[in-house]
């Protein structure tokens, strides 16, 4: 006899693959593809909040780079550090456009690659990478220039393609080393025109309403400081830093502002935005173990919480709850110290509408009533 398929119902039930970002709310802070990396953590299942931190102004008809450029032109330049790809590419085009012969002129010059996009745009510029850095830091440069690799500096014209930042370890540590150094702001990073998104989100930092936060340039972390401070919540987002909320740079040198601050980032091997997103992804869930309770588990998450491999997407108040029953399972939370976690204050009442709602979603019998004394995580 030939079986039904209704025989066996659950063969044929399709069960959601659990993204592993699902449940997390990640910020994006990137001025620049930002929804690049922002379709990159959603695609992994995170709810993403866009909050950019800083806009990019290009100088092109600005009098500083023209100046800069005039001066670059007035003698032979000895050598050129190149710290961004679309920085050297604005700088020659703009110069192309007021038909000064900066590319003409660099063609004598060793130039130096900060990293890939750098090194990419001077060779699309016809010119010679004589060197880049492993670590693509302006301090490897440094190091680099300072041993004597590119031959003695006291005396030499050195270029140096500025990117928002003014750079000024590398430039004063040039000057030192008696080198005569030429600034080329190419472009600079200022606040975004509308700056309510960022607001809510050092806001939302500090309450720990946020999951992780991504830095993808130090100027966007230098700025959301700035504004924490602005909105008088430094002192929170450094203990949400701290504690709670997962702060990941796309490298060293955007970390730098954080540093700084005394906020530990993580950061991927390669300063990549696929890598970055990987980054997260082997970061978050690993922060929020998996408890075992009777014959079921249970992750909470910020705004979720994962049971037996299926996503329970809970409300404020039950999520309140759980979190605070997960932060010390098997241990008797009371009454009064639920009603604390409750945004909405309320009475003994709110906490156990707020329980009766959290066993509801579970359908799973993990949370246990310790008679006159409170609630506890079964594990």
């Amino acid at each position: 006899m030939t079986e039904s398929p209704l025989d066996h119902p659950m063969d044929d039930a399709v069960v959601e693959e659990l993204l592993p970002l699902a449940g997390y709310t990640v910020a994006v802070t990137a001025a620049r593809r930002s929804e690049e990396l922002g379709a990159l953590l959603d695609r992994r299942g995170a709810r993403v909040v866009y909050a950019p931190a800083i806009r990019i102004v290009p100088l092109s008809d600005d009098a500083d780079l023209v100046s800069a450029t005039q001066d670059v032109l007035a003698r032979p330049v000895d050598l050129v550090v190149a710290t961004t790809g679309v920085g050297f590419r604005g700088w020659l085009e703009a110069a192309d456009a007021w038909d000064l012969p900066l590319r003409e002129h660099l063609l004598g010059a060793r130039v130096l690659a900060r990293g890939p996009k750098a090194r990419g745009a001077i060779r699309g510029a016809g010119l010679v990478d004589a060197w880049s850095p492993e670590s693509e830091s302006s301090a490897e440069v440094l190091s680099h220039l300072l041993s004597g690799a590119e031959g003695p500096l006291p005396g030499r014209r050195i270029a140096v393609q500025l990117h928002g930042d003014p750079l000024p370890e590398l430039v004063a540590g040039l000057e030192r080393a008696g080198a005569e150094v030429v600034r080329v702001p190419v472009y600079r990073w200022v606040l975004p025109e509308d700056t309510a998104p960022l607001r809510r989100l050092v806001t939302a930092i500090a309450a720990r309403g946020v999951d992780a936060v991504t830095f993808t340039s130090a100027p966007a972390a230098a700025s959301l400081l700035q504004v924490s401070a602005d909105e008088g919540v430094r002192a929170g987002v450094l203990a949400a830093f701290a504690d709670a909320v997962l702060p990941v740079a796309v490298g060293p040198v955007t970390a730098g502002p954080l540093e700084a601050a005394g906020i530990r980032s993580v950061q991927p091997t390669r300063a990549r935005l696929g890598a970055l997103a990987r980054e997260v992804v082997a970061q978050l869930p690993a922060r929020h173990p998996v408890l075992t309770s009777g014959a079921h588990t249970l992750q909470v998450r910020g705004h979720a919480a994962v049971l037996d491999g299926r996503l329970v997407e809970l409300p404020p108040g039950p999520m309140a709850v759980l979190r605070a029953l997960a932060r010390r399972p098997g241990v008797v939370v009371s009454r009064p110290d639920l009603l604390a976690e409750l945004s909405g204050g309320g009475d003994a009442h709110a906490v156990e509408m707020a329980v009766t709602r959290l066993r509801a979603a579970l359908a799973a019998p993990v949370v246990e009533t310790v008679v006159k004394r409170g609630y506890r995580l079964a594990v």
